[in-house]
């Protein structure tokens, strides 16, 4: 019997590397896309980091966000496409179209070469931020019915280029004339097993706590996912016939302070204390620090906004388990530790 292959882009990412672990382990043949073949042996040696021995079943194709024409190579022949590869959130961006263009030509390039290829299902990696922005009212649980406002003030480009990039899918969706089928996840910050020193920026923030260089926590609320578990929702999102057409917030449903992530550290990682934060910065200090310091715009776009969300429809509709978010954030900092990524004070 042929295996089923899938095409996951953006292999060297940290919730795409999860992800292809999960597909060869259930028997998946697997192509992933890089930005260049010289990532190969980084790749490999992540997913032997996480368990892979046999590559067998593991192909490469060179294909970039910004460049329509090696899609179609890159899709030919797989059954489904898990589309992760995207810009990630950049300090020093000169405008805001360096994240954005590449988010929507990207999604639009993989998606065209999907539907003519006779792809069955498309499952895209969108994001929380494409949900909860704009929304400083708010007083229930974020779900998937809820679409950031991006007519609202301070969305930071990041969270603009996701909403935008998700809606640029669905509108694609609505006019295309195949059988394909499209479905979305939108992870909250995921934590996780790091697999290499090349890992999501959700993760640089307990690197940051546990090295010692986060001297004071801003007031920002957020859910924390295990990147397994984001992993598995997305394989749940690409097989089950209820997923079609359907977005997925990958939550647990917790809201953490980053107080709360500095102590979940200081409890389980005891060696650590001295180094982690034990106050939490005034959002109006960060305010205006944030005007001059670019690596604080981020995060001062979402202090003091309202976190909760729900993880209802993925657990009702698709049957998904994920772990607590306390044992996400310890698996991080684990995993920064057996990889030597953080040394412990002391040794």
């Amino acid at each position: 019997m042929t295996k089923s292959l899938v095409l996951v882009t953006g292999g060297s990412g940290f919730i795409a590397s999860h992800i292809i672990i999960q597909l060869l382990n259930q028997g998946y043949q697997v192509r992933t896309t890089v930005r260049s073949l010289k990532k190969v042996p980084l790749i490999k040696k992540m997913l032997t980091t996480g368990g892979i021995t046999d590559f067998t079943d593991l192909s490469f194709a060179e294909a970039d966000l910004m460049n329509e024409e090696p899609w179609a190579d890159a899709v030919a022949g797989a059954e489904y496409v898990i589309h992760v590869a995207s810009p990630t959130p950049t300090l020093n961006f000169k405008n805001e179209d360096e994240m954005i263009r590449p988010a929507v030509n990207g999604v639009l390039y993989v998606l065209r070469a999907a539907s003519q290829a006779h792809v069955k299902r498309v499952v895209l990696t969108s994001a929380y931020g494409a949900i909860f922005a704009g929304h400083r009212d708010r007083k229930t649980p974020f779900t998937e019915d809820v679409w950031s406002d991006l007519n609202a003030k301070g969305i930071h480009p990041y969270q603009r280029s996701k909403t935008m990039a998700e809606h640029a899918a669905w509108d694609f969706m609505a006019k295309d004339k195949s059988w394909m089928t499209l479905a979305a996840v939108n992870p909250v910050g995921v934590m996780g097993p790091v697999l290499a020193s090349d890992y999501s920026h959700s993760n640089i923030q307990i690197q940051d706590m546990l090295e010692g260089k986060t001297k004071a926590v801003p007031k920002v609320d957020s859910g924390y996912i295990d990147v397994r578990d984001v992993a598995s929702l997305h394989i749940l999102a690409m097989t089950k016939p209820e997923a079609a057409g359907q977005r997925f917030l990958a939550t647990t449903g917790e809201t953490l302070s980053m107080m709360d992530v500095a102590n979940i550290l200081r409890r389980h990682f005891p060696a650590f204390a001295s180094n982690l934060p034990t106050h939490v910065l005034p959002t109006t200090l960060l305010k205006l620090a944030a005007r001059t310091n670019p690596m604080l715009r981020m995060v001062a776009s979402v202090a003091g906004t309202y976190a909760e969300t729900s993880d209802h429809k993925a657990v009702t509709l698709l049957g998904w388990q994920h772990r607590s978010a306390e044992e996400a954030i310890v698996a991080t900092a684990q995993s920064m530790i057996d990889l030597g990524i953080v040394e412990v004070p002391g040794n």
